[in-house]
């Protein structure tokens, strides 16, 4: 018999289609993967910006999540969007039952527009339970800065950013993203904790507003590339491969008035090679 390999998202869904669980899916599904979700909150949300939030009842976030794992066989699992102390509590739980042979955390704070998507507390829950569990985490410079209490201006401070992620928080590997950095080219950082190395991505920046979402297709990248059966390293180059030729594919379309989405189903047999040195 055939089958796709499964891949689940716990995340919040963006009613502008461009992040969240439906970047998530759409990411899912371009690479050829089965995508599953279990919502954690629903955003009023469109290009401009995050209106409203409501959080998912506790008892459906965790029906949802047990109909997926007690169904499918689920190969790994992305966590994106978690607003509060008590969903990360629910997941954590359902992460330590299940047993997924991959979890991958996206810790999203902020929004594209800059609007604040999680209360302290959860940080605090996520940094002392759920990343434990992980097989990697996906910060931004902005999103490690406020995980470590310190400012990262550059690709040294990057890398000693990544380590201390794992080293503090034990997730097994950090993929810090420099995206927000001013210079020439975009590099992230992936420290990989049991190897105490790190490896260093490059690719050039693309002139575009439209990067609503590019964390969420990222880290749903890398799940399922994780899902596919490859090794960490080769799972985030394929990602950021992928990743980088959406942005590139969507740079001129108009969509929405603000910060628009990439083009999740561009020909992936297109995909730009990006440099990685170790």
């Amino acid at each position: 018999m055939e089958t796709y390999p499964v891949v689940l998202t716990i995340a919040g869904s963006d009613s502008g289609g461009g992040a969240g669980i439906q970047a998530d899916l759409k990411t899912m599904s371009a690479l050829g993967a089965f995508g599953t979700s279990a919502i954690t909150a629903v955003t009023v949300q469109n290009t401009l910006g995050v209106k409203a939030i409501h959080s998912m009842p506790l008892d459906i976030l965790k029906a949802q999540i047990d109909a997926v794992m007690t169904d499918f066989t689920v190969r790994a699992v992305k966590i994106g969007m978690v607003d509060n102390l008590d969903v990360v509590s629910v997941i954590v739980n359902a992460i330590r039952e299940y047993k997924p042979p991959y979890v991958i955390v996206d810790p999203v704070m902020v929004a594209t527009s800059g609007d604040i998507l999680i209360h302290d507390n959860a940080i605090g829950k996520m940094k002392k339970d759920l990343f434990p569990l992980t097989d990697i985490i996906t910060p931004n410079i902005s999103e490690a800065s406020i995980l470590l209490g310190n400012v990262i201006n550059n690709v040294a401070e990057m890398q000693s950013a990544a380590e201390m992620l794992c080293l503090s928080f034990g997730c097994k590997s950090a993929l810090l993203k420099g995206g927000h950095l001013e210079a020439v080219d975009m590099t992230d950082v992936l420290w990989i904790a049991d190897e105490e190395k790190a490896y260093t991505f490059s690719s050039k920046h693309i002139l575009t507003k439209n990067l609503h979402g590019t964390g969420c297709s990222l880290s749903s990248a890398i799940a399922t590339f994780l899902a596919f059966g490859e090794p960490i390293t080769q799972a985030v180059q394929h990602a950021k491969e992928y990743v980088s030729s959406a942005i590139e594919a969507g740079k001129n379309v108009i969509v929405g008035q603000g910060n628009g989405p990439i083009n999740h189903f561009f020909d992936p047999k297109k995909l730009k090679k990006i440099n990685i040195n170790s």
